[in-house]
């Protein structure tokens, strides 16, 4: 979604540093300067496990709680965004197409954004879910895209990103990765080589179509 329909590589980071005032007011809890980048980053990992140690809380339970209030302010920051122009395209796939969309981004974003721009394409939509098991299965690891070629009743297919991790996802759902190039990655080296690289979502829609 992010960098292939919406403008924009993702959430800005302030979202996730604003959420986490709203669960330390909820909560009435306030933290050390020092606590505070590791608290509010996106990232479930050591850093932020180690600040919930210093300020006594459970890092799972409250990783969840502060996600919750990141994908709320993430569906706010999202309707402020515009999509690419080339998004159009995407209803001149032909009839039977299964379509889906699957994102890094959290599940209520992506909903609200197929629903606010009246995507239609969508046959069947997923975001993640909130908290650090939902953050441990984004992209590369492929358990959102089988869930969604679950969903379409779908065994293959192509799957098209923006980045190096949706290449490789798409390898490991057993999909043709397409690589979308934008302004915002024209210059980047992969590490992987997908099947096919296009320049916009006309050539994905026409190769489709052939």
């Amino acid at each position: 979604m992010d960098g292939v329909l919406l403008e924009g590589r993702g959430t800005d980071p302030e979202v996730h540093a604003r959420a986490l005032d709203d669960l330390l007011d909820d909560r009435g809890l306030s933290v050390a300067a020092e606590h505070r980048a590791a608290l509010s980053t996106y990232e479930y990992g050591d850093a932020f496990v180690d600040a919930c140690a210093a300020i006594g809380v459970d890092p799972e339970t409250f990783y969840t709680a502060r996600e919750k209030r990141s994908a709320a302010r993430t569906v706010e920051h999202a309707a402020g965004r515009a999509l690419f122009d080339d998004v159009d395209a995407l209803d001149r796939l032909p009839d039977g197409v299964a379509v889906g969309l699957v994102s890094n981004n959290y599940h209520r974003t992506v909903r609200f954004v197929v629903d606010a721009f009246g995507l239609d394409a969508f046959d069947a939509v997923r975001g993640r879910e909130v908290g650090p098991t939902g953050f441990g299965r984004r992209k590369p690891d492929p358990h959102y895209i089988e869930a969604t070629l679950d969903a379409l009743g779908a065994t293959d297919g192509i799957y098209v990103g923006d980045r190096e991790t949706d290449v490789v996802a798409a390898g490991r759902a057993g999909l043709d990765g397409v690589f979308l190039r934008r302004d915002h990655n024209a210059d980047v080296d992969l590490d992987v080589e997908p099947t096919v690289e296009v320049d916009g979502l006309e050539a994905v829609v026409d190769a489709v179509g052939e």
